[in-house]
């Protein structure tokens, strides 16, 4: 029986990505749907900020194979919290798409555990229709070898370790070890960047955490075979109990280590010159990722802008089209407690 004529009856298989803020989910995803073309696809992309902009990224490929109305954005912050209110409605609305879906990419936050969104798939609602392929985490491989799982975050540790006022247990550390636990494969990012030491150490890090014998994948700008992520049939739905995370005993989670919030920008003259701004801001404020679209003057192009700690790419992604609001707007994410009107102060300068 060929591919396209599976009976209706068969589970569609689902992959979890998941990995730290910044660490290259969304250009991992891009990257497959390109080479996935094809195949049918639809993408969740659950979003921890006011603005989607890792939908916007992923929409407006060109890939008949996944119209810009199969790719839904959750804008919760955490797919996880809101199963019932998000999850199982937007697993609705693919699976009632014409023609069939043949495998479906889910993109959790930043700040997100899979280990609950995994579990979602036991309810009865979903377990008979869809099931988990596979989870792959996707781990910065920077940061790993420099001894972080972000970047920048030496100086939040150095004040928890003297502030005895402040809970050791570091929410960062906690969610990456919660992501790689669950994993069945790892995607260690911007391996280009490395060189063979700074590779071992990265590899090196994200070994201590594993708990059991998974592979690790270096990637650069992306680039995975997807024969290597998809088609696991793995089933991880019935398997989820036995990966140990740091909240299995908790009821509920939540995100209070976190703060995010939008920024709105006058439109710029020079991109540079924002990058900057932006690179010293999360530097001096400790912000975990900034993330947003830029309006250029006299530019016909609209300026994506992805940091990651102090380290700023940004690039013009496509023409605004006609009749659409030139603006400018920033995602900004942080640990709890980051001073927004600094911050505002800085980027605005």
């Amino acid at each position: 029986m060929s591919e396209n004529s599976a009976p209706k009856f068969d589970k569609v298989p689902c992959t979890v990505v998941t990995g730290f803020l910044g660490a290259g989910k969304t250009t991992l995803i891009r990257n497959l749907i390109e080479k996935l073309d094809g195949k049918r696809l639809a993408i969740i992309v659950n979003e921890f900020g006011d603005v989607g902009i890792d939908g916007e990224v992923l929409k407006g490929c060109g890939i008949e194979s996944c119209p810009d109305d199969n790719i839904i954005e959750l804008a919760n912050g955490c797919i996880c919290c809101t199963v019932a209110d998000d999850f199982v409605p937007a697993i609705d609305q693919i699976l009632a798409r014409e023609p069939r879906v043949d495998h479906i990419l889910i993109e959790t936050s930043g700040l997100a555990l899979p280990k609950p969104l995994v579990q979602a798939f036991q309810w009865p609602a979903v377990k008979a229709r869809v099931t988990v392929d596979g989870v792959v985490a996707v781990v910065d491989g920077v940061a790993l070898a420099e001894g972080r799982v972000a970047d920048d975050h030496d100086a939040l540790e150095a004040q928890r370790q003297t502030d005895s006022s402040i809970d050791h247990d570091d929410p960062v550390e906690e969610v990456f070890e919660d992501q790689v636990a669950c994993a069945d494969m790892i995607v260690l990012t911007k391996t280009d960047l490395l060189d063979k030491a700074s590779l071992a150490a990265a590899k090196g890090r994200v070994q201590a955490h594993l708990p059991r014998a998974v592979k690790i994948v270096p990637a650069a700008n992306g680039a995975v075979d997807p024969g290597v992520l998809i088609g696991l049939g793995l089933a991880v739905e019935d398997d989820i109990e036995n990966r140990k995370t740091h909240h299995d005993d908790e009821l509920d989670h939540d995100h209070d280590d976190f703060d995010s919030f939008v920024i709105d920008l006058a439109s710029v003259t020079d991109p540079e010159a924002l990058a900057a701004r932006i690179s010293a801001t999360a530097e001096a404020e400790n912000v975990l990722r900034i993330k947003g679209f830029v309006d250029v003057a006299n530019k016909p192009m609209r300026l994506q802008v992805q940091a990651v700690g102090s380290r700023v790419n940004h690039y013009f992604d496509r023409a605004w089209a006609p009749g659409e609001t030139r603006q400018s707007r920033l995602v900004v994410i942080g640990e709890k407690g980051i001073d927004r009107a600094a911050i505002e102060k800085m980027l605005a300068a």
